[in-house]
């Protein structure tokens, strides 16, 4: 499979010896042991050249450290043993169980490995293979058997892999672990020494990390648990280092390359907004309004996060610095993630600004190519003071006259990118984005480290609890009338689908199925509507507007209502294949109930056959409606999830950091990145010219950091 050293690009170029980058960048193809046909494989993993292989992390590794014969086997450790397939067999136990038997032998030893209910595990393997098993053994009728062990299948009685910690990589189709294991180690004994240290000495030592030339073959091949969580430290620490520096740089860039108006509020402004609200701020408000307030007076631009639970009342916030911003003369944009939201918003303000001078405006998709021309000619004119819209505000046609502030509502629905987008020349506007969804700190502080972060926690005075309950199939005839009980009595309510259409691949309730079973069944009796992503915007206000209206009694939904949508009738969630959401959006889903004066009741319907952390985390949402506990616990049992590596943020995914377990790394690189930068803003110093260039290499792009240093 190797290329011959005529293909190979080094020796193309006899009179120059190649840099180490032009090594590193040297097409997998010619690394040896790859050659053509295994490069194609390799490149759907997204390995193209020697230093992506390099820097292939396993994603696992076979503890291979107990290995025995048969004749050493005892029943108390999970053991290895390795021998070649004999027979194997599949049978049926009757009531839809099944077995399925490989016996192996060593020498004139045997032992059966045994998979009960996983009828599939009969066609991996083929007589005469080679395998390691992985499990703890039990001695029974006179011979050695393992249940449901770990399996390392091996390319014949030639692969003899080291009795330790064997790395498993991810896989692709027509490509086996024993030749990736081949051809990482190859790469790295090639071209792993051109690599260049890029932390001090001091800097080792006081974050105790491995030296890169240790920890590279340590991570590929660990001699033991221990050598292995050394390597793996010293590669988290540098990931999650280079990480920081970019989230760093971005901030100070912000610092120090934009200009912002200041936009101060006075006490007569400060005392003119606060006469627009027909209500008391809480003290969390207050406090959140002269941090925003603080920001807004400075030259800097604000970048602040406005974190709070559903219905903390984050808009009364964002309300009064778009009415600071507008008492300076400048004008502020609003945009939401959704046409509904930017509708709601709009009504808002209507109500807000009744008896104002403020001149404000709706701009969607859905408008004539006279009316958006007519918008644009006063937005750029300076006609118009409040812009409310989604994405379509930042596309190019859009030109503000004076732009002083922009409020993203739901901050993970637009990237950094579009933040920039309404930057002009040198100056910037300010920044507020919010979320209802409650981010974790760790996630917090990679994808919004360049930002400030207020959260508000308590609840404005009059928001009902919301009392939600996990109703199984056997409850559900009892719960549809008290549904109908509710809805008798003049009340609304939402059920909410994860699907659009029924799939054939996914268990799950669609919106159609819910729609037409509800309709001709439990709730025949009542009017009800339908709404969804795949309908017009048009379509969406209209049903939208007949469940405000009260003329819809019942909306069935895809989780598009998830976010801001506010009807105070609606006292009611349903949310049938609840173990298909995540935590978060269970609770912003139970947050469109319980938002006037009536009480809220949730229900969260599972399908028939749950896992036990499904059912765990259903038991968990229905105990606490503290969305930062929920949103916490999420991220725990699932991860990070759609919030990193999805096309909004464009970050790159991590390569082997894992942000639920490194948290305590996580931390420690961001204060090292922080004093790093502080001591030489920009990383100009020659010291920091490697650390400087893999940042832009990896995050330039992404975080819009082309004009660093």
């Amino acid at each position: 499979m190797a290329s011959s050293s005529s293909n190979h690009p080094e020796s193309s170029q006899p009179r120059r010896p190649l840099t180490p980058a032009e090594m590193l960048a040297t097409p997998v193809e010619f690394v040896r042991g790859v050659g053509p046909q295994r490069a194609e494989l390799l490149h759907r993993l997204d390995i193209r050249t020697a230093s992506d292989l390099i820097f292939f992390f396993p994603r696992d590794y076979e503890d291979l450290t107990d290995y025995r014969d048969v004749a050493d086997l005892d029943e108390e450790n999970i053991q290895t043993i390795r021998g070649q397939v004999v027979e194997i067999d599949g049978r049926s136990s009757g009531f839809g169980k099944s077995v399925v038997g490989v016996l192996v032998r060593q020498g004139n030893l045997y032992l059966r490995a045994l998979w009960f209910n996983q009828p599939f595990m009969r066609e991996k393997f083929a007589e005469g293979q080679q395998v390691l098993f992985s499990g703890k053994p039990r001695f029974k009728g006179g011979r050695w058997e393992m249940a449901h062990p770990r399996v390392t299948w091996l390319d014949g009685p030639e692969d003899q892999p080291e009795m330790r910690l064997l790395p498993l990589y991810p896989l692709t189709e027509g490509l086996s672990q024993y030749q990736v294991r081949k051809m990482v180690a190859s790469a790295v004994e090639h071209y792993g020494h051109v690599l260049e240290e890029v932390f001090s000495a001091d800097l080792l030592q006081q974050y105790d990390l491995m030296p890169l030339a240790e920890a590279l073959p340590a991570i590929h091949s660990p001699q033991d648990a221990q050598q292995l969580e050394r390597a793996r430290r010293r590669f988290v620490f540098q990931e999650l280092f280079i990480l920081q520096l970019a989230v760093v740089a971005r901030r100070w860039q912000q610092q120090v390359g934009f200009r912002a108006p200041p936009l101060v509020a006075t006490p007569d402004i400060h005392a003119r907004i606060q006469r627009l609200f027909p209500f008391e701020w809480t003290a969390g408000q207050r406090a959140a309004i002269a941090e925003v307030a603080a920001d807004l007076a400075g030259e800097t631009p604000m970048n602040r996060l406005l974190q709070g639970d559903v219905g903390s009342g984050k808009t009364v916030v964002a309300l009064y610095a778009m009415l600071v911003c507008v008492a300076r003369g400048y004008q502020a944009a609003l945009m939401a993630p959704t046409e509904i939201l930017a509708r709601q918003h709009a009504e808002t303000l209507a109500s807000l600004l009744r008896a104002s001078r403020v001149r404000y405006l709706l701009l969607v998709g859905g408008m004539t190519a006279k009316e958006r021309a007519a918008a644009l000619a006063d937005i750029a004119a300076g006609k118009i003071d409040l812009v409310i819209g989604t994405h379509a505000v930042v596309q190019e046609d859009v030109r503000f006259a004076k732009l002083g502030l922009v409020v993203i509502d739901e901050q993970h629905k637009f990237g950094v990118r579009q933040r920039a987008a309404l930057r002009q020349g040198e100056q910037s506007p300010h920044y507020l984005v919010m979320t209802a969804t409650p981010i974790p700190r760790t996630i917090s502080m990679t994808l919004f480290g360049d930002l400030d972060v207020t959260t508000l926690r308590e609840m404005p005075p009059g928001r009902q609890e919301v009392r939600t309950y996990v109703v199984g199939p056997a409850e559900h005839g009892r719960w549809w009338h008290f549904v109908r009980g509710k809805l008798q009595a003049g009340r609304q309510a939402y059920v909410v689908a994860p699907l659009v259409d029924e799939s054939e691949n996914i268990a799950a309730a669609s919106v159609a199925e819910a729609f037409e079973r509800l309709s001709n069944g439990e709730l025949a009796a009542f009017r009800v509507g339908i709404i969804h992503g795949r309908m017009s915007p048009g379509e969406k206000e209209e049903a939208m507007a007949r469940f405000r209206a009260g003329d819809t009694q019942v909306l069935v939904s895809t989780s598009v209502i998830e976010v801001g949508v506010d009807v105070p009738n609606a006292c009611i969630m349903v949310i049938d294949s609840a173990e298909r959401f995540g935590l978060a959006q269970l609770h912003q889903l139970r947050g469109r109930v319980g938002r006037g004066k009536l009480a809220g009741f949730c229900a969260v319907m599972a399908g028939e056959e749950l896992t036990e952390q499904a059912q765990a985390r259903l038991d968990a949402f229905a105990r606490t409606s503290d969305g930062f506990e929920l949103a916490e616990m999420d991220f725990q049992l699932r991860g990070p999830g759609d919030l990193f590596g999805t096309q909004q943020h464009g970050l790159p995914p991590l390569r082997i950091a894992d942000l639920r377990h490194d948290q305590k790394i996580l931390e420690e690189a961001r204060r090292e990145a922080k004093e790093l930068f502080a001591a030489d803003p920009g990383l100009k110093s020659p010291d920091h010219v490697r650390l400087r260039r893999q940042m832009l290499v990896r995050y330039g792009n992404a975080l819009d950091l082309s004009d660093v240093g």
